[in-house]
This record gives structure tokens, C-alpha cells and sequence, in this order.
């Protein structure tokens, strides 16, 4: 046997021992270099929503109502009889 091929052998019996004392304790073992893509965060955007034109036309409609009936509401208050002063 060659002596670089004990050697292999050996480092390959390390990094198998290291991975199963990781395993023992609960750390998560490194595959290779740089980071697990599974500890990254995945960011996502959020989507768009689209409002149809009914939907729009259904909302337009109820605001204008709904400003109609506050304008009469404020009418009806201003028209109130005062006390005269008789």
C-alpha cells in the first residue's frame, strides 16, 4: 500500500467519525464548502392583486353612496330649528 492512499483512508474515517459525533450531538453536518441552501431564508415577493373592472364599478358605486348619504346627513343637521330668542 501506498502511503498516500493510508492516508486518504484515514481522512476518510475522520470525516465519517466527525459527521456521526455531529449527528450524536444535533448539529447539522457540512457537506462542502460555502453554505446549505437549505439555511438560507427563501424571500419571496409578494403578488399583485388586480382588481377587475366590475370590482372597481362595485366599489365606485357604494363610495358614491356612501358620500351621498354623509352629505345628507350633514344637511339635515344644519337645517336644525334654532331657539329663538324670544
Amino acid at each position: 500500500m501506498d502511503t498516500n492512499d493510508i492516508v486518504q483512508q484515514i481522512d476518510t474515517q475522520i470525516s465519517s467519525l466527525q459527521e456521526a459525533r455531529a449527528i450524536l450531538i444535533g448539529i447539522e453536518t457540512k457537506k462542502g464548502p460555502g453554505r446549505s441552501k437549505s439555511t438560507q431564508p427563501q424571500v419571496t415577493t409578494p403578488k399583485k392583486r388586480k382588481l377587475s373592472a366590475k370590482g372597481r364599478a362595485a366599489i365606485s358605486v357604494a363610495m358614491k353612496a356612501r358620500w351621498a348619504k354623509k352629505r345628507a346627513t350633514k344637511a339635515v343637521t344644519k337645517k336644525a330649528p334654532t331657539k329663538s330668542k324670544s
